[in-house]
């Protein structure tokens, strides 16, 4: 275990551009979201926050979860991203420093990477520790307890960009080269991921 660092898993929004719920969609033999919850089991976290919204009850089956991870749901996740962060601060356990932040559609991210951001917040004691690919910023992203405050006021569909552009000094950033993880929003971004197209029935 790695302190007492949280992990969230935002998956929680309606995928209106995709048509269908993307953390349902098949990467490799298994639902997309599986590869966000394993990373953050599988890195030695204190205990992980899967926050889900549309068709929560279906995706929630879909996916295994281990004893230290809890599934919450975010009943005003069509009024954007924020809402979902502030859901998974509030589950979170009461005894956790810090929480660590990564997307539910990005299979890149893994648990070496977030194990990595939580011991550099350790070694340096960052507010904000943030990974970047390339020099371009992205998750996984860890806030200090002391920052939460700041991001449950936050509202609409902007996550956390607008407290780290206010306050710059507080980001601690470690480089893992190569490309930034992309996230999947739309069938192309699918079909890139698994080189499969939309009419392929396998």
């Amino acid at each position: 275990m790695i302190g007492r660092i949280s992990g969230i898993v935002l998956a929680a929004g309606s995928s209106s551009r995709l048509g269908q719920p993307k953390q349902l969609l098949d990467f490799e033999g298994r639902p997309l979201l599986q590869y966000a919850i394993d990373a953050m089991e599988q890195s030695g976290l204190y205990d992980v926050v899967v926050v889900l919204g549309h068709r929560a009850d279906e995706v929630a089956d879909a996916v295994e979860a281990g004893p230290d991870t809890r599934i919450v749901v975010n009943p005003d996740y069509a009024q954007g991203q924020a809402t979902s962060l502030r859901t998974g601060l509030k589950a979170v356990d009461e005894r956790s420093e810090a929480a660590m932040v990564i997307l539910g559609d990005q299979p890149a991210v893994n648990a070496l990477m977030v194990r990595t951001i939580a011991e550099t917040y350790q070694a340096t004691g960052g507010k904000v520790v943030q990974a970047t690919f390339g020099g371009k910023p992205n998750h996984p992203t860890l806030f200090d307890r002391e920052l939460w405050p700041a991001l449950q006021a936050i509202e609409g569909d902007k996550g956390a960009r607008e407290v780290l552009g206010k306050h710059p000094e507080w980001v601690v950033r470690v480089e893992f080269g190569g490309e930034l993880p992309s996230d999947l929003d739309t069938w192309e971004d699918y079909e890139r991921l698994t080189g499969r197209s939309r009419a392929d029935p396998t």
